[in-house]
């Protein structure tokens, strides 16, 4: 499996409190070991042994619905990268705005891949709840989409 050593870069804004400071460099860290890294053993043990409610339709609830399907996603595509172009934060709630590619090649092409907001709530530092919303570029990512979408892996509904 190909890895990348691309980190998440953002500047943390001034008006930011010390605990949405913290509340981004955990979502960034985990973004880091699924996204980028494909670290799944560092993902487990940085950020097991906490409930995690899922909000996007396909993948199921916990850290090991992220790291199955991460895991398949990345045995498909394994030079999936995230790159992430926006940070916001208010309170609990840390918002990446992203551009995730399935090949390196296409990495900064904004015609290829996926245009995703991630929304998840921190809790006293562990990662708890996780919305997306996910835009296809370009045709291939288009058709992919409707081939493998619709699939509801839980029963907390989108909002």
């Amino acid at each position: 499996m190909t890895t990348t050593a691309r980190t998440v870069d953002y500047t943390p804004r001034t008006n930011w409190t010390e605990v949405e400071v913290h509340n981004v460099e955990r979502v960034a860290e985990f973004i880091h070991l699924a996204m980028n890294a494909h670290d799944y053993e560092g993902l487990r043990s940085r950020f097991g042994g906490s409930s995690y409610i899922q909000h996007s339709r396909g993948i199921p609830d916990g850290l090991d619905g992220i790291v199955d399907y991460l895991g398949s996603l990345t045995r498909r595509f394994p030079e999936y990268g995230y790159d992430v172009k926006q940070v916001y934060v208010d309170g609990d709630y840390v918002t990446f705005h992203s551009h995730a590619t399935l090949r390196a090649k296409h990495r900064g092409n904004e015609k290829k891949g996926f245009n995703i907001i991630d929304t998840w709530r921190v809790e006293e530092g562990r990662l708890v709840e996780h919305w997306d919303a996910i835009q296809p570029l370009g045709m291939s990512m288009r058709l992919l989409v409707l081939l493998t979408g619709g699939r509801t892996a839980h029963t907390n509904g989108l909002f």
